[in-house]
This record gives structure tokens, C-alpha cells and sequence, in this order.
């Protein structure tokens, strides 16, 4: 595993307008900081108590992502140093990264998690429970967290014409999101969809970001 010929093909292959999120999740820092190295600024991360441990130990400048479900009495512990939270399924959880961010006046970057694949034990929110978040005068009267776009985990099959009918129903609710809530809001306009083993797909379909863990660090363990 050469993780900076992985990244030089990725980097390669993946069109300027998409950025690449390094899923650095059960990595250790070492690994972590050779990605840096090779010139690698964002990592996503997916368990509170990994990221808070890893984030103090490597450089300042890395974009950390929050990529797994958040739970509320978590949020305090993250909103210092985030970049991007890329899973809010729910008001609740928006309203306490609102909270909490209020605290210490940062304004933090959020994507909405909308539930596109078969599996249930996906998280997620359904196209009108989003359209219900932003509709809410709760939403409206928000001052710290600024929605950038709309994050989806697609179904693990081997069907690419499953994930690919997936992949589009994410930019059309994208698409709708966009024309209803954020019009003339240049702040939205991320689709953040696809993996290692189908970014390709997601590319062609219309992401603007793209999670990447295997390709990059080679098989977890």
C-alpha cells in the first residue's frame, strides 16, 4: 500500500470540481499524517471518541468531517474544531449544533443526510422530512450553521444500476432542495455521494464530493 500513489491516482481521476474526502475512520495517526503529507486536507470521521482523540495530535489546518450518525449530547465535544458535519437527520440534532456553535460564535458548515438506499439501518431523512427542516421557522431563526448540501449513502450491492438509480434520486432532491430553500445561495452547492467502489458512478450522476477510505488506505483490518 503506497498511500500517496493512491491518492496521485485519485487525484488523477477525479474532475477539479470534486473534492475528496479521505474516510480516515479506524486509521491510525501515522497513516493519518502520511495522507498530509501527500498533500491531503480533508478526512472524514465517523465515531466522536476516534475523531476527538485523533484531531489534537495531527496539524491544525486538516478539514475534519463528521460523516457517521451524531447523537445531540455529542455535538459540544466536535463543534470546536469541525469543519463540516455531513450527517444531520434530524431538527433536534440541527438545533443543537446551533446551540452549541452559538457558545463559542463559530459557524459551522452542515449537510443534510438523506436516506437513499434499500438498507434500513442506513440513517437518514426522507425528502419531505428535509423539506419540513427547512421549512421550520426553527431553521429560519438559525445564526451559526449554514447548510451547504445534502449527503447520501448508498445501498452495498454489487447492482450498479441500483446505486446509479439511487445516485440520481440524491441530485434530484438536490435539485429540488436547491430551487426551494437556496436559489440564489452560493453556500449550497455540495452533493456529497459516493465511495470507493463507486465514485465513478456518483461523478457521472452529479457529486461534488466524494468519501474515499479503501482506495486510499487499502483494506481495514
Amino acid at each position: 500500500m503506497n498511500i500517496r500513489e493512491n491518492l496521485g491516482l485519485l487525484y488523477q481521476s477525479i474532475p477539479p470540481f470534486v473534492e475528496l474526502i479521505a474516510i480516515s475512520k479506524t486509521q491510525g495517526i501515522e497513516t493519518i499524517r502520511e495522507a498530509y503529507s501527500a498533500g491531503q486536507r480533508a478526512f472524514g470521521e465517523n465515531k466522536v471518541q476516534e475523531l476527538i482523540a485523533k484531531a489534537p495530535a495531527l496539524p491544525a489546518d486538516i478539514q475534519w468531517h463528521f460523516i457517521g450518525h451524531l447523537q445531540t449530547n455529542k455535538v459540544r465535544l466536535i463543534v470546536p474544531f469541525i469543519h463540516t458535519i455531513q450527517s444531520i437527520d434530524s431538527l433536534k440534532l440541527l438545533m443543537e449544533v446551533e446551540k452549541e456553535a452559538g457558545k463559542i460564535g463559530r459557524m459551522i458548515p452542515c449537510f443534510l443526510q438523506i436516506h437513499i438506499a434499500s438498507e434500513e439501518t442506513k440513517f437518514g431523512l426522507d425528502p419531505p422530512e428535509a423539506f419540513q427542516i427547512l421549512d421550520s421557522v426553527e431553521f429560519r431563526e438559525m445564526k451559526h450553521i449554514r447548510i451547504h448540501g445534502l449527503m447520501g449513502m448508498a445501498t452495498f450491492t454489487d447492482d450498479k444500476e441500483i446505486v446509479r438509480e439511487e445516485f440520481v434520486s440524491l441530485r434530484q432532491t438536490f435539485n429540488k432542495v436547491k430551487a426551494r430553500f437556496f436559489q440564489t445561495d452560493n453556500d449550497f452547492r455540495h452533493l456529497s455521494m459516493g465511495m470507493s467502489g463507486d465514485y465513478h458512478l456518483a461523478i457521472e450522476e452529479g457529486s461534488t464530493m466524494v468519501r474515499i477510505g479503501t482506495a486510499i488506505f487499502g483494506d481495514r483490518t
